[in-house]
């Protein structure tokens, strides 16, 4: 199938290995991709409309190459490592109970952005408006709260220890 140029609308796409495909200027509207591989998919010019992805690994992907007018997607139970995410406007995402390895967020909106129950080990943040966020029960975050903006934000203990870093101090 011709994923290139195309157009999909309420389309769901299940066990599919998208490896290496291009979505170039394509459209997916009111789309659900169900235990996908997304390994290195060209997002140029894509556009991602109220579109989830649910147990999907999603390796290498330039999200910031999305065409962003009416911008939309969630992820739940997905693997996403290497990608990035970076001058995007993010606000109301849900990265829910999914792995975030090695993603970049620099000079994102991620006002009320959920990232509840998420993994985001060597994940960066920076310069970034994290205004009423959620990383509830989230693990292995480093945000540092000089770089970015958290009014509201919202985090668990013991990980919100973490926050502290930044400030250079010791805990005993």
């Amino acid at each position: 199938m011709e994923y290139e140029n195309n157009e999909f609308e309420a389309e769901t796409f299940e066990n599919v290995n998208f490896t290496g495909q291009s979505f170039k200027r394509s459209a997916f509207i009111d789309c659900r991709f169900e235990n996908c591989n997304l390994s290195n998919v060209d997002l140029t010019k894509t556009r991602l409309i109220n579109v989830s992805f649910n147990n999907c690994k999603m390796l290498g992907l330039n999200f910031s190459n999305c065409d962003t007018f009416t911008f939309s997607f969630n992820c739940k139970d997905c693997q996403i490592t290497l990608c990035v995410f970076s001058e995007m406007d993010l606000k109301n995402i849900i990265f829910d109970s999914c792995k975030i390895y090695d993603c970049d967020f620099y000079r994102t909106n991620l006002t009320k952005a959920v990232f509840d129950n998420s993994d985001l080990q060597n994940s960066r943040f920076k310069n970034c408006d994290l205004s009423s966020a959620s990383f509830i029960n989230a693990v292995k975050y480093e945000i540092n709260l000089n770089q970015n903006i958290h009014k509201k934000a919202k985090f668990s203990v013991p990980e919100a220890i973490s926050l502290l870093k930044s400030f250079d101090i010791e805990i005993e």
